[in-house]
């Protein structure tokens, strides 16, 4: 895969756009249900922040992945939950507030965790190898700046104009997913030679991570005797990922493109995993 416009301003500039429609739909009061969802959030963090990347490792050994691609696994793990995981909540009858608020908190930590899991991850991965670095402050400072202060905006808009705040965030919702799906759509075609190897490099331990993580999500969320809503939301938020903000990790902050591989599988993989899982859980 190469490095172009795609990767160095059309996916950071579609993140930031991404992040401010989810700031749209977001007030201070959303953020109470640390209070008044406890158990649900707790469960939801553990699931997205501790075994998901764990679930991503020990696959990521198992199928005996490439340096790069094992990076690449790792990445997708390490991002948060977005608009798709929100969108298959509501379609599967899930707590939506809840997996609004759970990939807003994690948005909120992810810049800081994990430009230092990533520069992890290719220190056990990729080993001796000094081609590919991150610089872990500016990496911070890069992804506060296309996640957080988009998402800032977006509340500030929300507080003081809830009415146009609304109307917008409608068109951003739907703008992310599509969005999502045009630069998967350019990745394809610019790679078109060679996405049957991409696939089968990447393929099944990408569909093995997001099929295990969405089960492990909701098994462990009917273990805790949460409600069945809370359940499927948390499964979503476990098992769908931001796949745009790991294709901008992967490909415009470290700048390796083999890493970007895992991220366009998963992207591609979660809509019919999601959308199955969706149909058993209505069930």
């Amino acid at each position: 895969m190469q490095a172009d416009i795609l990767t160095s301003i059309i996916l950071p500039l579609s993140l930031f756009l991404i992040m401010f429609g989810l700031g749209l739909s977001l007030k201070i009061t959303d953020f109470k249900a640390i209070l008044t969802k406890p158990k649900a959030i707790y469960l939801g963090l553990i699931g997205q922040m501790l075994i998901l990347p764990f679930i991503a490792f020990v696959l990521a050994i198992l199928f005996k992945l490439p340096p790069e691609l094992a990076v690449g696994l790792m990445i997708i793990a390490l991002a948060p939950g977005g608009a798709t995981s929100n969108m298959f909540t509501y379609l599967a009858k899930g707590d939506v507030s809840l997996s609004v608020s759970l990939t807003a908190i994690v948005s909120i930590i992810t810049p800081f965790t994990m430009p230092v899991l990533a520069i992890l991850s290719m220190n056990y991965f990729m080993q001796n190898s000094t081609e590919f670095s991150i610089p872990v402050l500016k990496t911070i400072m890069q992804l506060l700046i296309i996640t957080i202060i988009p998402i800032g905006l977006g509340m500030f808009i929300y507080a003081k104009w809830a009415v146009i705040a609304s109307k917008l965030e409608v068109f951003f919702k739907y703008f992310s997913i599509f969005f999502l799906l045009l630069i998967i759509v350019l990745i394809v075609l610019k790679n078109k030679d060679n996405m049957i190897s991409f696939f089968i490099q990447a393929g099944l331990a990408t569909l093995a991570l997001n099929v295990s993580v969405l089960a492990i999500g909701y098994l462990l969320a009917k273990k805790a005797k949460l409600a069945h809503p809370q359940a499927v939301s948390i499964g979503y938020e476990v098992g769908i990922q931001n796949g745009t903000l790991a294709l901008v990790v992967a490909g415009t902050l470290i700048g390796n493109n083999e890493m970007m591989i895992p991220a366009v599988t998963y992207s591609l993989i979660m809509f019919f995993s999601g959308a199955g899982f969706g149909w058993l859980v209505k069930r």
